[in-house]
């Protein structure tokens, strides 16, 4: 680990998952924290391993902002195709977690 912050805060008052809570099985945003954690720690792996969606929800952000300050000429498209490909990457991931902890409890 390169960069390294020191994190025990945050992983002292992450938010519980009420959707988790109820049912008993994640969500769909279920390990964004640690993932946030892992990367402020500079674990980039363990990031992508407790929630692969992060990084291109961060990368698209900081595109989003660039594109608003510097019009790019084809911004808006490049947007889009980030956004689905954030949005399948997420639900990829999430189908294979549930299938996972199906696997898992039976």
């Amino acid at each position: 680990k390169h960069f390294s912050m020191n994190t025990t805060w945050l992983e002292n008052h992450m938010l519980e998952c009420s959707f988790k809570s109820t049912t008993g099985l994640d969500c769909p945003g279920c390990g964004m924290q640690r993932s946030i954690i892992e990367l402020l720690q500079g674990d980039f792996k363990g990031s992508i391993a407790y929630y692969p969606g992060l990084l291109p929800l961060l990368i698209t952000l900081l595109f989003l902002i660039a594109h608003l300050r510097f019009k790019f000429k084809h911004g808006a498209s490049i947007l889009k195709y980030l956004y689905i490909t954030d949005v399948a990457i997420i639900i990829i991931s999430y189908v294979i977690k549930l299938i996972t902890q199906y696997q898992i409890i039976h």
